[in-house]
């Protein structure tokens, strides 16, 4: 299963997201693909979207005009989306437009994680 993980650049996204994701035992059982990593030099999102990705994890706590690109493709390509967002923040109204969506506001990092589990658990 491809997973793909989008987000703004506007946080600390390898340490916050990616880490975390990283670290969980889903790390373990998934394909996820973080576009922003270093390592990954530069990443044809969607190529990627269009033909490999069979989720997408948006942390979409910080409204990003590239981060909405991403979820347009994705929503196009009828790939389900969960939208993760901190406890508080106020996210985009744009995401209600999205077909094939899910949010989950989190405030730990477990949070975070068991949303993503449960939108693993509801594609398959």
């Amino acid at each position: 299963m491809g997973i793909y993980v989008a987000h703004s650049r506007k946080f600390d996204f390898e340490a916050e997201l990616y880490g975390v994701i990283r670290h969980s035992s889903l790390f373990e059982d998934y394909d996820f693909v973080f576009p922003h990593e270093k390592s990954s030099g530069l990443f044809d999102s969607n190529t990627y979207l269009s033909n490999s990705c069979e989720l997408v994890v948006a942390e979409v706590s910080f409204a990003s005009t590239g981060l909405g690109i991403e979820l347009g493709w994705a929503d196009s390509f009828g790939i389900p989306i969960v939208c993760l967002f901190k406890k508080g923040e106020k996210i985009s109204s744009s995401l209600k437009a999205l077909k094939k969506v899910r949010f989950v506001e989190y405030s730990t990092v477990q949070e975070l994680i068991l949303g993503v589990k449960g939108a693993i658990d509801r594609v398959y």
